[in-house]
C-alpha cells in the first residue's frame, strides 16, 4: 500500500492592498487574517514592499505580525518575502526570533532579494550585489539562530536554532530552486512567474513543474520539501459578481503594475482572467480551475490571495469563506482541527 500522501497547508497571503489609508488597511487586514484563522486556514503571509504604495502596503512585516500574533492563537505567520538583502542580517535574526518566542513558535521566515531594484539605490547598494549579499545575510541568519560566534564575537539573544529550518527561499528560475534545496529550505512558487506571451506561451505550471524537479533532486536525502506554491483566488457566490469584481480590479492601477500591461488590446476580462492566472467564479468554477494546475498538486503548502482584483473587504472575507467551505475542501483539504492538527 502506497504511504497517504501528507496533508496539504492553506494559507492567505497579502500585501495590504485595501484601498484606504494605511491605518485601516493594517486594521482591514488584520480582521481578513482572524476571518482566516477562525475558518481553519492554516498559515498566513505577508509581503514587504517599500516606497511603492500601489505595490505593497507593508514596509515593516515583523512589526505587524506582531500585531497579528496577539489578534491571533493558532495560525502560523509567514513572511512571504523579506527582501533580506536590504536588511541588517542581525537585526532580522533578532526580530524574528523574539517574533517567534512571543507567538509560541508560529513564524515562518521567506526571503528573496526582491524585484523592485530602484529601492537597493535608496538603502546605498548596489542592486548588481543583491545575490551576494542574500546569500552572506542567509549565512549570517543561520549562524545568528543556531548561537554560534558572530564576528566580532558576540552571540544572539534569545536564540532559537528552530527558525532555521523554517526558511523560505522564493524564486523564479531553476538555479534558485536548486539552491533552496541544497539548504533544505521551503521552496517559494508565485503567482507572478515571468514569461512571454504570445505563441507558444506555457502555463503556469508548465514552467513551476521544473522548479520543483530541481529543488527535490537537490534536497539533501532525509531532509521533508516544502513548496510552497501561491495563486490568485477570488471566489464569489456567482461567476458574474466575480468578473465584475475582476474587471474593476483589472483596470486598476495596481493590477497595471503586477502584469496588465502585457495584455493584448482590447482583450475580454476572460481572456484577462486566463492571461493573469486568475482562479475565479463560483466555487464550482474556482474548483475546476485549480484541479487543472499540476504544479499546485504538488506543493506541501498552498496560499490564495485576491491580488490583483483587489475587491472590497465584505468580499474578500466572503472568497476566504468559500475557499475554506467549499473549495480547498473539494481538493482534499481539511480545516486544522477536523485534520486532528
Amino acid at each position: 500500500m502506497l504511504p497517504a500522501r501528507p496533508r496539504q497547508r492553506l494559507g492567505f497571503f497579502t500585501r495590504l492592498l485595501d484601498q484606504a489609508p494605511p491605518a485601516e488597511r493594517y486594521r482591514l487586514a488584520t480582521a481578513q487574517i482572524v476571518h482566516a484563522e477562525a475558518l481553519g486556514f492554516d498559515a498566513v503571509w505577508v509581503a514587504q514592499h517599500h516606497f511603492h504604495e500601489p505595490e505593497g502596503g507593508l514596509p515593516a512585516p515583523f512589526v505587524f505580525l506582531a500585531q497579528v500574533a496577539a489578534r491571533t492563537s493558532r495560525i502560523r505567520l509567514g513572511t512571504a518575502i523579506i527582501t533580506l538583502p536590504l536588511e541588517l542580517p542581525i537585526r532580522v535574526a533578532e526580530d524574528a526570533s523574539v517574533l517567534d518566542i512571543m507567538s509560541d513558535g508560529r513564524l515562518e521566515v521567506g526571503v528573496a532579494p526582491g524585484g523592485n531594484l530602484s529601492m537597493y539605490t535608496a538603502f546605498g547598494l548596489d542592486s548588481n550585489e543583491r545575490h551576494t549579499l542574500m546569500a552572506h545575510h542567509l549565512d549570517l541568519l543561520r549562524d545568528a539562530w543556531a548561537g554560534r560566534s558572530l564576528p566580532g564575537g558576540d552571540s544572539l539573544y534569545p536564540v532559537n536554532p528552530s527558525l532555521a529550518d523554517r526558511i523560505w527561499q522564493a524564486t523564479f528560475n531553476i538555479d534558485g530552486a536548486q539552491r533552496a534545496g541544497r539548504a533544505g529550505d521551503g521552496l517559494m512558487l508565485s503567482r507572478n512567474q515571468p514569461r512571454p506571451h504570445g505563441p507558444g506561451r506555457l502555463s503556469l505550471d508548465e514552467i513551476q513543474n521544473p522548479l520543483i524537479d530541481a529543488y527535490l533532486e537537490a534536497l539533501p536525502p532525509g531532509r521533508e520539501p516544502r513548496i510552497l506554491a501561491s495563486r490568485t483566488v477570488f471566489v464569489a457566490d456567482d461567476r458574474k459578481e466575480a468578473l465584475r469584481h475582476c474587471e474593476a480590479g483589472i483596470r486598476g492601477t495596481g493590477a497595471k503594475l503586477a502584469g496588465v500591461r502585457r495584455l493584448p488590446p482590447g482583450c475580454s476580462i476572460e481572456e484577462a482572467v486566463a492571461l493573469l492566472d486568475i482562479h475565479t467564479g463560483c466555487p464550482e468554477d474556482v474548483i475546476a480551475s485549480l484541479q487543472a494546475d499540476s504544479a499546485l498538486a504538488r506543493a506541501t503548502d498552498w496560499t490564495v490571495q485576491v491580488h490583483s482584483i483587489d475587491p472590497p473587504h465584505p468580499h474578500i472575507l466572503r472568497s476566504l469563506e468559500l475557499m475554506a467551505q467549499v473549495v480547498a475542501p473539494a481538493l482534499g483539504w481539511q480545516p486544522a482541527e477536523a485534520a486532528g492538527v
